[in-house]
This record gives structure tokens, sequence and C-alpha cells, in this order.
């Protein structure tokens, strides 16, 4: 199993919708990087919902359920989605400066890498931040 952080703005799709929803087709990715890790997802592995802007903070928990395939929001090739099942919220959203204040998470893509949407996280960070 892996673990992957994705970002979301809130304001277009939020954890609540997720959490509505259910399931949604995580998609809209335009960056190579980020296209690269969901292609590198698989079914169970478990994601960190993340807000981006405002409040800047993972806010949930997400699994994949679905393997990537092509991204519905577009007819070019080179896109592709996940399916996203909503898991549960974290007791309280770890915002993003305390993340960058724990020297533990002081190598996490979230901080070294801060505008890629889709990014790898170690069981290690995944497992402290589901801990603070």
């Amino acid at each position: 199993m892996a673990y992957w952080l994705v970002k979301s703005d809130p304001e277009e799709y939020s954890w609540e919708n997720l959490v509505a929803d259910g399931k949604a087709s995580w998609d809209g990715i335009r960056n190579y990087a980020a296209r690269n890790h969901l292609k590198g997802m698989k079914k169970g592995d478990q994601v960190l919902v993340y807000h981006s802007g405002g409040i800047s903070a993972v806010v949930g928990l997400a699994t994949v359920s679905k393997e990537f395939y092509q991204d519905p929001t577009t007819k070019e090739d080179a896109w592709v989605s996940v399916e996203l099942k909503a898991g549960k919220a974290l007791k309280r959203p770890i915002p993003l400066f305390e993340i960058k204040k724990d020297a533990r998470l002081k190598d996490m893509m979230l901080i070294k890498i801060s505008r890629l949407s889709v990014m790898p996280v170690t069981e290690a960070e995944f497992e402290l931040i589901t801990k603070l």
C-alpha cells in the first residue's frame, strides 16, 4: 500500500463535497508530475485530502477506489483521473503552518514542492499527520 496527498480548492470541490458524494473522480489535474502520481495510485492506497487556499490544511482521509482512467473533463489522452472514496474526517484540520513547524515532516513534498496537487507521502508522514 502507498500513501498520497491530494489538494483541492474547497470553493471548487471540498472535503464536505467528497463526503456527501461518497466517492468522486479526482480529475482536472493538468500538471505532468501530478498526473504521473495519479498513474501510480493503486486501489486501496490511502490518501490525505488537503484544502488549499483559505484554511491550507489536511482535513480528511480517502481511499483510492479505482485506478487511473481517462480524465472525463478532457478529450486529451495525456490526462488521467482516479476515483477516491471518502473516509473519515480528521479530528481537527492539520494546518500547513503546523506541518512546517514539525521537524519530523521537514522533507515532506508538501513543503518542498508546495504547488504540486497530487504527491506521495511516506507511511511515517501519513501516520504522523493522522495522529496530530
